[in-house]
C-alpha cells in the first residue's frame, strides 16, 4: 500500500529471473558422485530443491515426515555442493551416534568429527562433517562463529522454534552461505514456530515476529479467514518442503519395512556403573568355574543391559523417586524415546515400545503419563480381557502408545495400527526380535512399518548388534541358544565383549 492505494509490485531483471527460478519447479537432481545409497525419485526431487535453494543463498526448511530420509538427502547435498569448508550439523545429543554413522555408510571417506565433550576441538578440520549438540552449540558458539562453514544444519530444529531462547540466539550467531533447517514435526500448526524456522534458515524473509503475527497469525490460527491461510501457504511455499508418508506417490516408493539402529551416548552416570559393573564382576569370574562362572556371566549380562536401558532399572528405585526431566537426564535411550514420540505423534503416529524388562516397561509407561502422553503397559501378567480392550484402544487410536515386556508379544496380538515399532533393548535371539516387530507388520497392514531399535555405543549392546548384523559364527551360537552361550567364552574374550569402548 502506498498513500492508502494498493499498488501492484511487478518484479524485474535479476528479482524476475530469481521469481522465475523459484516457481518454475525442480526436476529430480543427479545423485551426487561419491554417495553409496541409491535415492528415492522423492528424494532426488528434494535434493534438487535444497541444491537450488542453498545456491541461491536463500536456505530451506526439509519438514518430510520421519523415516522418509532426510539425513541421506542432506548428505547428499553436502556431497553436491562440493565445498572446501565443513557443514556444521547441530542436532540432539541422542542423534549424534546416528548422523556419525549416517555419513560413514553413505558417504565412505568424508572426514566426520564430534565437536563435544570436554576434549572437543576443531584443530585440524579438513571438509567433510562437524557434529554438535544444542548444548554445546549454546556453549561454543563464538568458537563456532569464527570459523567458516560451507553450510549450517539444524536437525530436530523444533528445538529452535523459540526465536528468544539461549539456543535459537546462539545458533543465529553462526553465520554461512547456507542454512538448513530439518525437522519431522509439522509447523504449519504454530506460526511463530514457522516464523522462528524460516527466519534463520532466510533472514528477513517474514518480517519482523510482530508485524508478521498481526499479518497473518491470528487470522491463520483462529480458521477464520481462508484467504489468510492461501496468502500464507504462497509465501512460504517455496521456502518449506514438506512431503508426508500419505502423499500419494510416497508410499509405493516406501519399503514395507525399514530398519534403523539408532546409536545412543551412555550419561556420565551410565558410563561410571557400567565400568563399575563390568570391573567387580570380571574379578569374580576369573576366580570361578563351572556352574558358578556361568551364574555370574549371566548376571553380568543382564546388570549391564539394564544399565543400558537406565540406572533405575538397574538400581531398583522406586518410580516415586524419579521426576519426569530427572529420569531422562539419566538415561540416553529414554532421552532418545522422547524425541520418537514427540516426532511422530506429532504426525498422528501410532508406536509399539517393546522392552524385555517389566521394571522397564513401567518406568517407560510412568515417565510418559507424566508427560501426559496416552499410553498403556502389557505385559505376562495383564489378564485376557484386560488385553484385548487395550488392543482395540491401541487399534483404534485412543491410546497412540503401547508398551509391551516382550514374552507377552509373542502371542497372538494384531496392532497394525502401529506405523512404528521401537526395540528399546534388543533380545539376542532375532527371531524372537522379529516375531515382536510382526505385531504391527503383518496381514491387514496398509502403511510401511519403522522399526526403530536403540543400542547404546560403546557397550556389550553395540557389541552384539555388530555380531548379529555379520552373522559370525559366534553370532549363529547365540542364535541358536541366546545368551547360554556368551558363558562358555574365555575370561578374554567375555572381558573384550563387555569392556566400554569410548567413542572417538
Amino acid at each position: 500500500e502506498v498513500d492508502g492505494e494498493t499498488v501492484e509490485a511487478v518484479p524485474a531483471g535479476a528479482l524476475a529471473a530469481l521469481r522465475d527460478r523459484l516457481t518454475a519447479g525442480v526436476r529430480p537432481a543427479e545423485p551426487p558422485p561419491g554417495l553409496d545409497a541409491t535415492l528415492r525419485d522423492y528424494q532426488l526431487r528434494g535434493l534438487a530443491w535444497l541444491d537450488l535453494m542453498t545456491s541461491l543463498g536463500l536456505g530451506g526448511c526439509l519438514a518430510d515426515d520421519m523415516g522418509l530420509g532426510k539425513t541421506v538427502t542432506l548428505i547428499a547435498l553436502h556431497l553436491k555442493r562440493a565445498r572446501t569448508e565443513p557443514t556444521l550439523v547441530v542436532c540432539p545429543a541422542s542423534l549424534l551416534g546416528n548422523w556419525q554413522r549416517e555419513i560413514t555408510r553413505f558417504a565412505p571417506g568424508v572426514p566426520v568429527c564430534r565437536f563435544h565433550g570436554p576434549d572437543r576441538t576443531l584443530d585440524g578440520l579438513d571438509g567433510g562433517f562437524v557434529l554438535t549438540t544444542y548444548g554445546t552449540m549454546r556453549s561454543a558458539a563464538p568458537e563456532l562463529a569464527g570459523r567458516t562453514w560451507g553450510m549450517v544444519v539444524a536437525d530436530e530444529a523444533q528445538h529452535v522454534k523459540n526465536p528468544h531462547s539461549a539456543t535459537a540466539k546462539a545458533l543465529r550467531t553462526i553465520p554461512a552461505p547456507a542454512r538448513v533447517a530439518l525437522t519431522g514435526t509439522p509447523v504449519e500448526n504454530n506460526l511463530s514456530e514457522l516464523w522462528a524456522l524460516l527466519d534463520w534458515t532466510t533472514p528477513g524473509l517474514l518480517g519482523p515476529l510482530k508485524s508478521f503475527r498481526a499479518r497473518h497469525a491470528r487470522a491463520v490460527e483462529t480458521g477464520e479467514d481462508e484467504e489468510a491461510v492461501a496468502r500464507l501457504a504462497r509465501l512460504v511455499r517455496p521456502f518449506l518442503l514438506r512431503r508426508r508418508k500419505s502423499d500419494p506417490g510416497i508410499v509405493p516408493e516406501l519399503p514395507p519395512k525399514t530398519e534403523t539402529d539408532h546409536p545412543v551416548p551412555l550419561t556420565h552416570e551410565q558410563a561410571a556403573l557400567y565400568e563399575a559393573v563390568v570391573r567387580e564382576s570380571m574379578h569374580a569370574i576369573e576366580t570361578a568355574q563351572g556352574m558358578g562362572r556361568r551364574g555370574l556371566v549371566l548376571k553380568l549380562l543382564t546388570s549391564l543391559k539394564q544399565i543400558c536401558d537406565h540406572p533405575a532399572l538397574y538400581l531398583k528405585e522406586e518410580h516415586e523417586r524419579a521426576g519426569g526431566d530427572r529420569l531422562v537426564a539419566r538415561s540416553g535411550k529414554l532421552a532418545l524415546l522422547d524425541e520418537l514420540l514427540d516426532t511422530l505423534l506429532a504426525e498422528d503416529g501410532s508406536a509399539l515400545v517393546f522392552t524385555q524388562y517389566v521394571g522397564m516397561a513401567r518406568l517407560i509407561t510412568a515417565h510418559l503419563a507424566e508427560r501426559a502422553v496416552p499410553v498403556e503397559l502389557l505385559h505376562g501378567g495383564t489378564p485376557v480381557a484386560e488385553r484385548e480392550h487395550m488392543v482395540d484402544r491401541f487399534q483404534s487410536g485412543a491410546t497412540p502408545v503401547l508398551v509391551l515386556s516382550l514374552k507377552a508379544a509373542g502371542t497372538g496380538l494384531n496392532l497394525t495400527r502401529a506405523g512404528h515399532v521401537v526395540h528399546f533393548d534388543r533380545w539376542w535371539n532375532p527371531a524372537v526380535e522379529e516375531q515382536a516387530t510382526d505385531r504391527a507388520y503383518r496381514i491387514g497392514q496398509t502403511q510401511p512399518v519403522q522399526v526403530h531399535r536403540l543400542v547404546t555405543e560403546g557397550t556389550v549392546e553395540d557389541r552384539i548388534a555388530e555380531m548379529l548384523e555379520s552373522k559370525r559364527a559366534l553370532a549363529d551360537a547365540i542364535l541358536g541358544s541366546g545368551e547360554a552361550a556368551l558363558t562358555e567364552l574365555s575370561d578374554r574374550d567375555l572381558s573384550d565383549l563387555v569392556s566400554l569402548r569410548r567413542p572417538a
